[in-house]
């Protein structure tokens, strides 16, 4: 029986499940994810970035913001044929879903016609297609549905309250609007955040809370660890302080917590689980963590490897997923 799914929660109700021994929110997690996800398989994503630099955003967690000092370079969108050829490779490995990423504050509207020309390339070859793009015009939301992509990611990165601290060129309310935008044109939603940003634990509440409290939760929740990297704000901030990396347990904590208020939500480890133990990841996935990026690279930031992810699948005796993700699935019956 599928856990009861819910956009009423409290933020009271939201920080209890924080606050729960630690023994007794894996055991309410794993027993949630149970119920409508198969728990010995992940679904195995990849991620390119397809235009590096360049971002005229301050997000101080970014190395590809003008604002950075973090040497990376800016460049130009990536030709059609190089970014199949990546999908292509990608889908050897075992990837299921393609994510692509552009360092943009939004896509201009000539951009449009290479990209509605990838996601069409990627979907040709049975891959799931998502695309991380910055804000979007209803119209260009419109857009991408048409070329049938079937994702696309625009993380809210923090509580409403906290995030201010971390960006100011775009408000909190233009992040909620472009998730509308892309709800509205049929697109699926992949939404979640970043933390160990030096955010309070009620800001990991309040995080959940906004996702958790959307109209329709996002069928796709990645949860970041920060990725301090030098020449950034956050990443010169933190650096060589107790913040700089957040404890494993508080993380595991909020990939559980994440599980029990969107229970048919993919939960995905994203940046930072490179320098995670192989137990904590594991902890992450026994709390209904159920997704990950494959490949040595996320866009700038390093990322475990496929070889180093074969293995440690191999140790915990988990598979890729094959099949559809639950929210896709029930979508197909109630189409049928």
């Amino acid at each position: 029986m599928a856990a009861a799914v819910r956009q009423d929660w409290t933020r009271e109700e939201i920080a209890a499940l924080f606050d729960l021994p630690f023994t007794d929110l894996l055991f309410q997690a794993a027993s949630v994810h149970r119920e409508s996800h198969p728990p010995e398989q992940v679904q195995l994503c990849t991620l390119l970035s397809i235009k590096t630099g360049g971002c005229p955003e301050d997000c101080g967690y970014c190395s590809q913001s003008v604002h950075a000092d973090s040497g990376v370079e800016a460049t130009k969108l990536m030709d059609v044929q190089a970014v199949l050829q990546s999908a292509a490779q990608a889908k050897d490995h075992g990837s299921q879903r393609f994510c692509m990423g552009a360092a943009w504050r939004n896509p201009k509207d000539r951009d449009m016609p290479a990209i509605v020309e990838i996601v069409k390339g990627v979907r040709a070859m049975g891959m799931e297609t998502c695309m991380t793009l910055g804000m979007l015009s209803p119209r260009q939301a419109d857009m991408l549905a048409d070329a049938g992509l079937d994702y696309y990611n625009h993380n809210i990165d923090s509580s409403p309250e906290y995030y201010e601290r971390v960006i100011s060129t775009r408000k909190f309310d233009e992040r909620i609007e472009t998730l509308d935008h892309v709800r509205n044109a049929g697109i699926n939603v992949c939404s979640g955040g970043i933390v160990g940003m030096g955010e309070t634990r009620e800001d990991r509440v309040g995080f959940v809370h906004t996702l958790a409290t959307l109209p329709q939760h996002p069928e796709s929740v990645p949860v970041n660890a920060l990725v301090p990297v030098k020449g950034t704000v956050l990443g010169d901030m933190l650096a060589d302080t107790p913040m700089a990396k957040i404890d494993d347990i508080e993380f595991v904590r909020t990939v559980a917590v994440a599980r029990i208020t969107m229970p048919l939500s993919m939960v995905r480890l994203s940046a930072g689980r490179e320098s995670m133990s192989d137990a904590a990841q594991a902890l992450c996935f026994l709390a209904g963590a159920n997704s990950i990026f494959t490949g040595d690279k996320l866009l700038t930031a390093p990322n475990a490897g496929d070889d180093t992810d074969a293995a440690l699948f191999d140790r915990l005796g988990l598979t890729p997923l094959h099949g559809d993700e639950p929210m896709r699935a029930s979508k197909v019956a109630e189409s049928a």
